[in-house]
């Protein structure tokens, strides 16, 4: 085999679609099949294909409200209350300290001069740490 039949072999095969391929599936789940409605489906549409009103499609949830929607709370990560908490205590003001100090140097350096010579990257990672070493020892004790 050349050269050139290796060349017409890749060419024919990424050119041509096989014949044998499937066809991509279309449509989607069909409402008129009697086998994919249920009793209360049933008479749902039956009552909504009477009702025809400006051609929507569907069921429209009663008025009365019998199943209100009940609002989820998001539950607070103890973990970042906790880190919170250990940046304002004692224990990590020294590290505060700095990237506060930090944090109002460059924003005067971007004042004056559009731009910054530093950043805090260093004193927000020394932050960070003093407040996940302060509250590991408490999140562990509520974990258990």
């Amino acid at each position: 085999m050349g050269i050139a039949d290796l060349l017409s072999d890749v060419w024919g095969t990424f050119s041509h679609p096989a014949p044998d391929a499937e066809a991509p599936p279309t449509g989607g789940s069909s409402t008129s099949s009697p086998a994919a409605e249920s009793g209360a489906e049933k008479e749902e549409n039956k009552k909504d294909a009477k009702s025809d009103d400006g051609g929507e499609q569907g069921h429209r949830p009663s008025e009365g409200g019998d199943e209100e929607e009940e609002e989820e709370e998001e539950t607070v990560d103890p973990k970042d209350t906790l880190e919170d908490e250990c940046k304002e205590s004692k224990e990590c003001q020294p590290a505060k300290h700095h990237y506060d100090e930090c944090v109002d140097r460059v924003t005067g350096q971007i004042d004056n001069d559009g731009k910054a010579s530093e950043d805090c990257i260093e004193e927000f990672f020394h932050l960070a740490h003093c407040a996940t070493q302060c509250a590991a020892p408490k999140l562990f004790a509520q974990l258990k």
